[in-house]
């Protein structure tokens, strides 16, 4: 291992914020179809697989508010949404993949797609959206400080974002790995933190979850674990009793038993 991946590994950094314009475009490009080839664009296949975790970590704190308008930032086919879609009038979705722009609707709500921009500037007005929905989409861009400024520029003011992100290394991202694309690694969880407290969100609520033994044993019991009650309440048991263990770089058997993602319920102030 090089110093420079000993630098980031370490869990105080964050590879890819500092990224020069001619990285950033290279990354964008390498993962712009990245999470629709990872089987998100084969609709006859597809099942979204969160929508426990996300009610359970974040859409059961919104059950007093209605949306104007909210922004899913790299939702995919907007599916995340489909647990609160009653609370929301109209939906737009940032994403760099074509595979799903010919969606007008989801659940009878307009539904709208914009490509987002390869240096992360938002192609929106400020304070223009009520809520902001951000699952596992950080961890797959190069400057996340520039764009969580962005969500938070275009969040109107009392807006919620809720985001949840890996708080782990996902392995060494310089090699190829199974089921990952080319540039996602996660986001270490006191970086993750600190950014979000500089740009100046209120955090409301903030949840640690999956285990990673759960989803492993679930599956080869044919379970999906966070479209489980049962498993999303087990999860959030076990990674509240393993807080201790939030190590970014994870190679030891041990170090494995400790939550690897964080769910954040923001509010802008």
């Amino acid at each position: 291992m090089n110093h420079e991946m000993k630098y980031y590994l370490s869990g105080k950094y964050l590879y890819g914020d500092d990224f020069s314009h001619d990285e950033i475009m290279d990354w964008f490009k390498d993962e712009e179809e990245g999470y629709a080839n990872l089987g998100a664009k084969d609709h006859d296949s597809y099942t979204y697989s969160y929508h426990m975790l996300n009610t359970y970590n974040g859409f059961r704190f919104l059950d007093d508010i209605q949306f104007k308008e909210a922004l899913g930032f790299g939702s995919a086919r907007g599916d995340e949404l489909k647990p609160i879609i009653k609370k929301i009038e109209k939906i737009t979705i940032l994403d760099p993949s074509d595979a799903f722009s010919c969606i007008t609707q989801i659940c009878q709500t307009p539904c709208s797609y914009v490509k987002p921009s390869s240096n992360g500037d938002m192609p929106f007005t400020s304070k223009r959206f009520d809520l902001i929905t951000c699952f596992g989409v950080m961890h797959h861009i190069p400057n996340v400080s520039h764009v969580m400024s962005e969500c938070y520029r275009c969040l109107n003011d009392n807006g919620v974002m809720l985001l949840r992100e890996p708080i782990v290394s996902m392995g060494d991202w310089t090699k190829p790995r199974a089921g990952l694309t080319k540039r996602e690694r996660g986001i270490p969880l006191s970086v993750l933190d600190n950014l979000i407290s500089n740009i100046g969100f209120s955090v409301e609520k903030k949840s640690l979850c999956n285990f990673p033994p759960i989803p492993k044993v679930a599956s080869k019991l044919g379970i999906t674990t966070y479209n489980n009650y049962l498993l999303t309440i087990i999860d959030s048991i076990l990674c509240k009793l393993f807080t201790f263990n939030t190590k970014y770089h994870r190679e030891k058997f041990h170090e494995k038993f400790g939550p690897a993602s964080v769910f954040y319920v923001l509010k802008k102030a």
